[in-house]
């Protein structure tokens, strides 16, 4: 386990002793334990972007609240999967991952740009010379981001197993357990030659001036994939229905004070929502298939 995940296991003590008696429901709990991913370079800016959203979901459901904000997707699974949250904005994989483990429900996929899913990037230096990939590739330096994040690690090595047939740590230089903001800075300042990450975040460091666009390229796109889940244990059944009822409620001007840039809202969810991602999950050896 990382010093990151830890580090928050450690600082949510709290949390994980307010969640001993079991998953909340919003009736019988007064104070809910909320947690989103690594969405934004640091915990703070992230915690700060998504306050506004929790704030919405705590005060329609008549309860206090506090919001963590994990430095890994890993992190994030191990949070709900040890019951130290009531209510989670988890990335796909990550999702999967608490899932496999825990049998915790997804109930809503966030849009973005109006539509509920995203893509996985591979981006490089903008001097790298590539005609066709991974080919023009091979002995570059990669880095891939940390092994809880669906497009920085899980659907790149997807595919370099089932569609390039390659070994990514033979085939390049390859490291892993970046944040993906770390990925468009070392990319970007020329640290390494490639690096993965996805299209929502590309846009907003770009956006918030974090990396400039022609500072790195775009060199390979993944399929559409599964946007964010919203994520409640699963013997919430009760709050996972009053969570998912709120957030498809919100409307695309609701969005726009409650949500960062371009996120539109909700729809609702289910497991099947994410049956990719498992696939995947289960082809690449991290999990197994529910019998």
């Amino acid at each position: 386990m990382s010093s990151n995940r830890r580090s928050f296991i450690a600082g949510s003590a709290g949390l994980a002793a307010a969640s001993i008696v079991g998953p909340a429901v919003a009736q019988t709990k007064k104070k809910l334990h909320f947690g989103v991913g690594p969405l934004l370079p640091n915990p703070d800016d992230t915690k700060k972007a998504y306050m506004p959203l929790f704030a919405h979901l705590a005060k329609e459901l008549g309860v206090d609240f506090d919001l963590v904000a994990t430095t890994d997707w890993a992190g994030m699974a191990v949070a709900m999967g040890s019951g130290q949250l009531d209510v989670a904005w988890m990335g796909p994989w990550g999702y999967v991952i608490a899932n496999a483990a825990t049998n915790c429900q997804a109930v809503a996929t966030v849009k973005y740009d109006d539509k509920p899913i995203y893509y996985g990037i591979i981006i490089a230096r903008p001097d790298l010379q590539v005609a066709k990939f991974p080919d023009d590739t091979k002995g570059k330096s990669m880095s891939f981001a940390d092994v809880g994040s669906t497009s920085g690690w899980l659907i790149p090595t997807f595919y370099a197993m089932e569609v390039w047939k390659i070994d990514p740590k033979t085939y390049w230089k390859y490291s892993e357990g970046a944040t993906h903001a770390a990925n468009e800075i070392a990319v970007s300042s020329g640290q390494v030659d490639m690096a993965t990450d996805f299209d929502r975040n590309r846009n907003a460091m770009i956006a918030s001036g974090k990396v400039k666009e022609d500072s790195n390229k775009i060199i390979w796109t993944s399929a559409p994939l599964p946007n964010d889940a919203i994520t409640v244990p699963a013997a919430a059944k009760e709050l996972g229905a009053q969570v998912q009822k709120i957030l498809t409620a919100i409307t695309v001007e609701q969005a726009k004070t409650l949500l960062p840039p371009r996120y539109t809202g909700f729809v609702p969810a289910t497991h099947g929502s994410y049956e990719t991602i498992e696939k995947a999950g289960i082809a690449v050896g991290k999990i197994k298939a529910k019998a």
